[in-house]
């Protein structure tokens, strides 16, 4: 059975991506959006990122950005993956040349499988609540809404924390979790205890998965 990945995003310091590899995620996430309070600029994130050991990915998440800002993430961090969490199009997305993960706002009357057809080359679809404004809420939304048939493998985001997870795991069964607002204390400063307890749930779902299988 392939376990859960998880991504710990909107790190700012040194000591949250310290506990967020020390927890065991495989990915982090660096915020390259400026309007967003956990935003960090390039030349930031990639002193965050030499942190990181091999095998932990640094992923930027990007809101409809102009291409010199692309290209700016790009030079201080060659080997992230983008996260496109705003407007933009499947040639956009694309147009970067590098593998990337297209956030999907999810409401009532929202077709994730036609989302998900247009936006076939992304690594995969990551699901957060439709709010006002980008970069995504910290809200649960309903996880009925996601069909069962989508044809691209699916992170789960919106308003988990370690109360949740296991359950969101249980019921959505996606390839990752993503979480930020969930292991925080304020915005943008992590709390490695939280941090620590939203990864041992992802497992403890992992460990549940396999007892049902078996």
């Amino acid at each position: 059975m392939s376990r859960t990945r998880i991504k710990i995003c909107g790190l700012t310091r040194e000591a949250d991506v310290a506990a967020a590899v020390a927890a065991g995620a495989d990915a982090i996430g660096f915020v390259m959006y400026a309007k967003s309070p956990r935003y960090v600029s390039p030349a930031r994130a990639a002193e965050l990122a030499r942190l990181l050991p091999p095998f932990v990915t640094p992923v930027g998440l990007f809101v409809n950005a102009s291409e010199a800002e692309l290209a700016a993430g790009l030079q201080a961090l060659p080997n992230m993956l983008l996260q496109f969490h705003g407007d933009e199009s499947p040639r956009e997305c694309e147009g970067a040349g590098r593998p990337y993960l297209r956030a999907a706002r999810m409401g009532e009357g929202f077709d994730l499988l036609n989302f998900a057809s247009q936006y076939s080359s992304a690594q995969a679809v990551l699901l957060d609540a439709h709010v006002e404004g980008y970069g995504g809420g910290g809200k649960v939304f309903d996880w009925s809404l996601i069909p069962k048939n989508v044809p691209s493998p699916v992170v789960l985001s919106g308003g988990l924390h370690a109360g949740n997870v296991l359950t969101g795991i249980l019921q959505v069964r996606p390839i990752a979790v993503d979480v930020s607002s969930g292991v925080e204390e304020a915005k943008g400063l992590k709390s490695a205890a939280l941090i620590r307890q939203f990864c041992d749930a992802v497992r403890q779902a992992d460990a549940r998965i396999q007892e049902l299988s078996t």
